[in-house]
Parts: structure tokens; C-alpha cells; sequence
């Protein structure tokens, strides 16, 4: 394995004075700037489970879920309603996470498993995340959970979702660990109630099975990082970054405590079933979304409760007021909705993710409608935490830490979406989403060409595609919203235009 660039390759990292890093790369966009630094660098904590839709937070008023931590935690925060996942799937969300690139900027164009392997998908050991500048800037960094940005190799690594032909979970290896010096983490591993893991000094042979939830294992690892006993586990002199990346409520869906259904047993399934785009009961889809929306949102429901411990040590310990709290997720979840069995599709329930961010005294608590995207996470909290500077040249993301602080700045009109077959980067699909509508155009090879369009304020549900119908407004987004997309991110999509 190739080892990674250090960071006194000062080039790829710097950018200008101006904070216009990533303009390029967005239609009619400005790299927003921080105009007040904060006084000494604060510490970071991002909580994401995955597939969380972002419906599913009691305080949305859409799915009939309970999260009363969230919704606690919403009234203390800034809460971006309309987030996205730009590529809602696993590892490219994960990839824009940590570069702030889209995927054909970081190379991470499907999940990493056997067939990413074969064409190259997985984050690079050369790429400069945002935990490698924290890192530079002497921050302690600390991992926990779910990663899934290296593709297997063999011999695969023996667990139940690696077969002799075809494997998804493997080690990642401290050389492409991008900083982070306390690591207790795995690939991608789906047995919620009997999770794996290997520490920071495990070799690739030698992770551990633990006999609890996984969630619950997780918050358990990240109250003993933030209590931080004797100093073992991170600098207690410089800042920390700690990510807790949960799986749940991820499918299986039937392995979590029972205790989380305890809230919904008195609902009937059909008072569950709230959402008119669930296909009807005796289809394939329908009788899928009745079978696991209650353990969905009871997972939800167990994720909540875990978050909402991590954040009372994090007051226990002190570190509240000088802590920037991001709560999100990788992608939504269909579960049966529109005939989708989860995510990587253009629907709203799986587009749209959680995305609440808390810094008490400076961030003032409230929703916005902003059109924020994946690739925007790394930027905007970089320049947040003062380091605005330091933000390589190559992050496609913007910074909106201008808007989060002060409410001012230029807004997006659009988010881009994609999706693509492996090894075909210039097929599959490609969209954009705005306020007003959602526009998707499949093209693949031997099948014939797929537009849809869905008017959002009208169809919020997306039960009814317009596009034929509405040919002036899907050339307006071609035009308009699309192209400048595919220019601006290098999409040899574009082609097929």
C-alpha cells in the first residue's frame, strides 16, 4: 500500500487570503469567509449513524419516530433542513465527508468492496482531509465505528460479509488512517448486536467481536475518549476532533435492544405507515416497509438515546461551550418507498440527511432552508474552527461558515446528484435538486435514456413525475443548474449530453 504525502507539501494545502477555495467548482457560488476567528481552536465532535433519513427526527413532523434528544439538540443548534447527500451511498458520502471533493474530484465513485477494488475505489493515502490539516494544527484525533474507505484485498479478512470471492470489510492500516491517532473502528461490518472491531495498535488479524449493540458499544468508547482517564487516550493540552460514525439504524433490521420498541407497540402499523408513497400491502415493496419501519425507527429511536449520552459527558467533562457538535448522516433510506429498497437513488428520502451543528454562544440556534451539500462539511467547518487558510486548493466543497455565524452570504440554487454503474464513470445518473424541483437523467449503456422530474412544492412525496409535461423547466435545469455542474466537478457524464 502506497504510503500518504505528508503535509509540508505546502502547495496542496494552502489557499488564498480570500477564502476562494472550491469557487470554481459550484454554479454561481462564493467561498463565504469567517469574519470573526474564534479565540483558541475548539474541539469537534460529528455523530453520524447510517441511513438515518432525515424524516426520521420527531421534530421534522414526518415520520412518527421518537427522538427526544434531537429534538432537544435541534433547539440548541443550527438545523439545515434541506442537506443532502449528494451520492447517497456509503462510501462516496464518506469520501466527500473527509475531502470535501465530489466523487470524480476523490475517486471514490461506488461503495469499496471487491468490485471498487478492481477499478481503484477507495480514499487515498495522498489526499489531505480535513482530519490531516487538524492534525498539522496539533489537534488529538480520535475514530470510532464505521469507516468503509478501504477496498478489501486478499486474502480477505475472515467475518461474515468477506466471502473467498467477493469481500466488503477490511483493515484499514495506521499509514491510511489520515490522523486520526486513536482509532477503534472497522470497514463495514452488519451484525449490530455482535460488532467488530480493531483498535489503534490491532494488526489486520487481529480484531475483536463485542456482544453489545453496536451504537451503544460506540458512545460507550467515545465517553471513555472524552473522560480521557490519566491522559491515555488524547492530549489533554490540545483540542480533540472525535468522529463516532454509528451503524444503526442500518439494515438488519431486526438486531437492536427490544427496549427501543417499547414506544412504538402501541401504534398500529398502518398509523406507522404515514408516508403515501409506501406502495400498497401485498406488493413486494409494501409488505417490505411494513415488515421493518417499526424496528427502523425503534433503531432510531436506540441511536438517539446513545447520541444523547456522548453529549451529557461531553457537559460532564466540561467541554460544551468549547465543543462544535455536528450531528448528520452518510444517507436516508426508502425502505420500500417508490419500490427503492434504501438509498443510492435521486428520492427525497434518500437525499435528504440529518444536519444539526451546535456551538453554544457563537452559532445561534435555528432552522435554515439552505441547499448544503456534502462536500460543504469540510470547508465550512475548517474555516469555523479558524483555519480557513489552510484549506487546500483542491476542496470542491463551500464554505458557509459566514451564513452559519452571521446569517449573511450567497445561497446555492441547486445540489448535484449522482450515481454511476462501477467502472463506468461517465454513465449511470446525474440530477440536481433545488428548492422547487428535483430533475434526474439516467443514461446507460443498451437501456433507453430516463428523465424525471418531480415538483417538490406541489408532490412533496415525489409520487408523480411532470417531466414530460414540463419540458421547458427540465431544459431550464439542463441548462442552467446541471451542465454547470458536470463542467465545474470534471464529469465525463457531460459527454453523453
Amino acid at each position: 500500500m502506497s504510503q500518504p504525502k505528508t503535509l509540508d507539501r505546502r502547495t496542496f494545502i494552502k489557499h488564498s487570503a480570500t477564502c476562494l477555495a472550491g469557487t470554481a467548482l459550484a454554479p454561481s457560488l462564493f467561498q463565504g469567509c469567517s469574519q470573526t476567528a474564534p479565540s483558541k481552536p475548539p474541539n469537534l465532535l460529528i455523530v453520524f449513524p447510517d441511513q438515518m433519513r432525515a424524516q426520521a427526527q420527531g421534530f421534522m413532523q414526518a415520520d412518527p419516530v421518537l427522538t427526544p434528544v434531537l429534538d432537544s439538540f435541534a433547539q440548541e443548534s443550527l438545523v439545515f433542513s434541506q442537506a443532502i447527500s449528494n451520492y447517497p451511498v456509503c462510501s462516496p458520502f464518506r469520501a466527500m465527508l473527509m475531502t470535501g471533493k465530489y466523487p470524480h474530484g476523490n475517486g471514490v465513485l461506488a461503495n469499496c468492496n471487491t468490485n471498487g477494488a478492481e477499478v481503484g475505489y477507495e480514499l487515498g493515502a495522498e489526499e489531505i482531509c480535513w482530519s490531516d490539516i487538524l492534525k498539522e494544527k496539533g489537534y488529538s484525533l480520535g475514530y470510532i465505528g464505521k469507516w468503509h474507505l478501504d477496498s478489501p484485498y486478499k486474502p480477505y479478512v475472515e467475518c461474515y460479509n468477506n466471502r473467498e470471492d467477493f469481500a466488503w470489510n477490511e483493515w484499514c492500516p495506521p499509514s491510511r488512517r489520515h490522523g486520526f491517532d486513536f482509532w477503534y473502528a472497522y470497514g463495514t461490518f452488519d451484525r449490530h448486536m455482535n460488532p467488530m472491531y480493531w483498535d489503534t495498535n490491532a494488526t489486520r488479524d487481529g480484531a475483536k467481536w463485542v456482544e453489545q449493540w453496536g451504537p451503544e458499544h460506540e458512545a460507550d468508547q467515545a465517553v471513555r475518549y472524552l473522560r480521557n482517564q490519566d491522559g491515555t487516550l488524547r492530549d489533554p493540552d490540545q483540542p480533540f476532533a472525535l468522529v463516532v460514525s454509528m451503524n444503526p439504524p442500518h439494515m438488519p433490521y431486526d438486531q437492536f435492544p427490544e427496549k427501543y420498541l417499547a414506544g412504538y407497540m402501541d401504534k398500529t402499523l398502518e398509523e406507522l405507515c404515514n408516508h403515501p408513497g409506501i406502495p400498497p400491502a401485498g406488493t413486494r415493496w409494501g409488505d417490505y416497509y411494513r415488515k421493518h419501519i417499526r424496528n427502523y425507527l425503534a433503531m432510531t429511536t436506540g441511536v438517539d438515546e446513545q447520541f444523547g449520552r456522548i453529549l451529557a459527558e461531553l457537559q460532564a467533562q466540561g467541554l460544551e461551550d468549547d465543543t462544535i457538535v455536528l450531528f448528520t448522516s452518510d444517507h436516508g433510506n426508502c425502505l420500500g418507498i417508490h419500490d427503492q429498497i434504501s438509498k443510492n437513488n435521486h428520492f427525497e428520502e434518500s437525499m435528504r440527511v440529518p444536519f444539526l451543528l451546535r456551538w453554544p454562544g457563537r452559532i445561534q440556534p435555528r432552522q435554515d432552508d439552505l441547499l448544503f451539500s456534502s462536500p460543504d462539511i469540510y470547508p465550512s467547518l475548517l474555516n469555523l474552527m479558524g483555519f480557513a487558510e489552510d484549506i487546500p486548493q483542491g476542496v470542491e466543497g463551500r464554505s458557509f461558515a459566514d451564513l452559519i455565524l452571521n446569517d449573511r452570504g450567497d445561497r446555492p440554487a441547486s445540489q448535484l446528484y449522482l450515481w454511476m454503474p462501477y467502472g463506468r464513470p461517465g454513465w449511470g445518473r446525474r440530477g440536481v435538486r433545488t428548492h422547487n424541483h428535483t430533475l434526474m437523467l439516467s443514461r446507460l449503456p443498451d437501456q433507453p435514456d430516463e428523465v424525471v422530474l418531480h415538483d417538490n412544492q406541489i408532490d412533496p412525496f415525489q409520487l408523480k413525475n411532470i417531466a414530460e409535461s414540463s419540458v421547458d423547466i427540465v431544459n431550464h435545469l439542463r441548462r442552467q443548474e446541471l451542465i454547470p455542474w458536470l463542467q465545474r466537478t470534471n464529469d465525463p457524464w457531460l459527454q453523453n449530453l
